[in-house]
């Protein structure tokens, strides 16, 4: 007797617990994609792209490390993704350059090659291990900062994750965004930010900027569109191609007003960028400074003091253009460039529409289970009826307490479960049922028949508990949801069929010892 109290109290705690960690429902339970409406996207990341990049940054930090060595490179040109070549003034240079780059780039495979006109060159090659760790890097960092994007505009519960595990494509699953484009536009933005002191421009063409059409070494040319009344013009600017920083030098950014008041970008600078920034612009009063974001001027206006830890960026923005823009600074450039593949928008209506729907097909299913067991089982079917209430209190609660998120086919997951729940229940029944046709005595068919039952229910449930376990590990987005439900709910019937059930027999028997309704 005694025993049986603490059970009754424990299975009375656990119903109290998880009812308390499930109410009200629609507050405790988050919604996925298809049910509270929302966007989703597959996305590809130019991985080679981060891989160009990566050479670029090699190559130029090459012919950095020959200047200190006081060799000057002639040129420097990357051809491809994965090499470049450094054309130098004497052989004597290149063997210096092969002993620096062997020494120092171990990842390249380096040889001896000649320009166009036989001056003597070295030829990089990336490893095609280096480069399959630069692709897999810039997926990762891609995955990051779009994770930390849509963080900053605010989205709750979102499903932001890699496909496959070498794959270059991710999905972001966004609940409750109804302004599609502005959210793809966010991501699809790359931010990378440049500030490069301007050695000519602006010019109106190329060939203003460039009489002779030769770029110098060190430099670049990059565009900026202006305004002059209502038509819009291009400007053309010859930059250093080293920035004086970069957006990784950037403390935060946020919105602001222009002298103007259009709204602008307000950036503060980290110590590293400040130290940097300070020096630059002290030495280059009265030049101009070009504000680069993906490769295109926004602003170049003059350096009219040194300036240490702050800058504004101006273009013409929208409220909300700076806002975003200031948000993508925030979260940090992508590593490469983004291409959409799929999308797909869900409306909130479409959204509450399969709410109603799952909830209906639930509750008849949970009617039509009820019926059968009252009437098939009778009072034995009570039992089996208050061991599904409970075990739906338990999944509610547990998907309340771990975050999950229920999805549609998390619905038809619970739609599952009432039927699995109660065919244990069955199984428990029937051999009860069989021990007492053969004579026994009610206490000793409850006995047998959960004896005899437990090992069949065991099998069944660890089967189904793999497979729920597999599609977790290896499914996405909503058949995670399904997963999810699946996992949670067999371990709570195990709970409920074996455990809860058996005691309320017990509760039966010490009423009733004689007689048992199945």
């Amino acid at each position: 007797m005694q025993e049986l109290r603490w059970k009754l109290i424990l299975i009375a705690g656990v119903a109290a617990l998880f009812a308390f960690l499930s109410y009200p429902p629609g507050e405790k339970i988050k919604l996925g994609l298809d049910l509270r409406g929302g966007i989703h996207l597959v996305l590809s990341v130019d991985a080679d792209e981060a891989v160009e990049a990566e050479v670029r940054d090699d190559l130029d930090s090459f012919r950095r490390f020959l200047a200190d060595e006081g060799i000057e490179a002639a040129s420097v040109t990357p051809d491809g993704t994965r090499g470049g070549t450094v054309l130098l003034a004497s052989d004597a240079d290149r063997d210096r350059a092969l002993q620096v780059a062997t020494d120092n780039y171990s990842v390249y495979s380096t040889s001896r090659v000649s320009g166009d006109d036989g001056a003597p060159g070295v030829r990089f090659v990336l490893s095609a291990t280096t480069a399959t760790r630069y692709r897999d890097t810039a997926i990762e960092q891609a995955l990051q900062t779009i994770r930390n994007r849509i963080d900053e505009f605010g989205v709750s519960e979102p499903i932001i994750q890699r496909q496959g595990i070498t794959g270059d494509r991710i999905l972001v699953q966004l609940p409750g965004v109804e302004n599609p484009e502005r959210v793809k536009e966010l991501l699809r933005n790359t931010a990378l930010l440049e500030l490069k002191l301007v050695q000519r421009g602006p010019a109106d063409s190329r060939e203003l900027l460039l009489p002779d059409g030769l770029v110098p070494a060190a430099s670049e040319v990059v565009t900026g569109t202006g305004n002059e009344g209502v038509a819009a013009h291009t400007h053309f600017y010859l930059v250093d191609r080293d920035p004086v920083i970069t957006g990784r030098d950037l403390r935060t950014a946020r919105m602001g007003q222009d002298e103007f008041g259009l709204p602008s970008v307000n950036f503060t600078l980290n110590a590293e960028g400040s130290r940097k920034f300070g020096e630059a612009t002290g030495a280059n009063v009265g030049s101009y400074l070009a504000v680069i974001l993906d490769n295109r001027v926004q602003t170049a206006p003059i350096i009219e003091e040194r300036i240490i830890n702050n800058g504004q960026i101006r273009g013409g923005y929208s409220l909300e253009e700076a806002e975003d823009l200031a948000l993508v600074l925030r979260a940090g450039a992508l590593p490469a460039s983004i291409r959409y593949l799929e999308e797909r928008s869900v409306g909130p209506s479409l959204g509450r529409e399969s709410i109603d729907r799952g909830v209906a097909a639930a509750s008849v299913g949970l009617a039509i289970v009820v019926a059968f067991m009252l009437v098939y089982y009778k009072g034995a079917g009570i039992n089996a009826i208050v061991a599904l209430a409970l075990n739906l209190v338990i999944v509610m609660g547990v998907m309340a307490m771990l975050e999950a998120t229920l999805t549609l086919p998390g619905i038809a997951g619970m739609i599952l479960l009432i039927g699995m729940a109660v065919d244990a229940n069955v199984l428990i029944f029937e051999r009860i049922r069989e021990e007492i046709n053969l004579g026994k005595t009610v206490r000793s068919a409850i006995n047998t028949g959960f004896a005899k039952a437990f090992s069949a229910i065991v099998d069944a449930n660890i089967t189904t508990l793999v497979a729920a376990v597999f599609l977790f590990q290896f499914g996405t987005g909503p058949v995670k949801g399904f997963a999810v439900t699946l996992v949670i709910g067999i371990l709570a019937s195990m709970f409920t069929a074996v455990f809860v059930s058996r005691v309320l027999f017990d509760l039966w028997t010490l009423l009733r010892p004689r007689s048992l309704s199945i």
